[in-house]
């Protein structure tokens, strides 16, 4: 894997682009990296809804749930599926609507800086093999793409909006996904 510096996009990826972004603000480079998890309908895997939700193109109709989400507008840089497949909404250099009210280090609109990585999971429900797998590839090369981003600045969503947001939850391995990267994946 690599980042094309010059589009933002992640070679290897598959991309889906969605409407739910904007410019940084001027000379801001992603410094954070924020991991999420996300499952529609809540708790179910293997759906389309995620990419539909991200594009604004969700149905309503579909779910009882959708009525309460097909009006927002969100989306993130990636998603990591169960299977690890990788899918890319946003470039990099663009900002992606994931972070919300946030707050890291004393520095708000945590979407203006940082990259967001949604896992498609629950809080509860104990992530795949390969979506660690896959999440270290994706961090290590973005540790290699970006200099202004560090293995000291990833963080969980709940982390940057406590008390509002839970995710990626008690489930995520924060201690494998340390000894991912330590491996350093390189190579893939």
């Amino acid at each position: 894997m690599k980042v094309d510096i010059h589009t933002g996009v992640l070679v290897g990826a598959r991309h889906v682009p969605s409407p739910n972004c904007d410019a940084r603000p001027a000379t801001v480079e992603p410094e954070l990296i924020v991991i999420h998890n996300i499952s529609l309908p809540p708790s179910a895997f293997g759906t389309p809804w995620i990419e539909k939700f991200f594009c604004n193109e969700l149905d309503a109709d579909a779910h009882p749930y959708f009525k309460e989400i097909c009006d927002m507008q969100v989306s993130a840089h990636i998603l990591i599926r169960r299977d690890g497949e990788v899918v890319q909404f946003v470039p990099f250099m663009k900002r992606a609507w994931h972070a919300g009210q946030s707050s890291y280090q004393g520095r708000e609109c945590c979407n203006d800086f940082s990259i967001g990585i949604e896992l498609e999971g629950t809080d509860h429900i104990p992530y795949e093999n390969k979506q660690y797998e896959a999440l270290g590839r994706v961090i290590s090369t973005l540790l290699r793409a970006y200099p202004s981003l560090s293995a000291e600045r990833i963080v969980g969503h709940s982390d940057i909006a406590p008390g509002r947001k839970t995710d990626p939850g008690p489930a995520f391995d924060w201690q494998r996904l340390d000894t991912a990267l330590n491996i350093g994946f390189t190579g893939f």
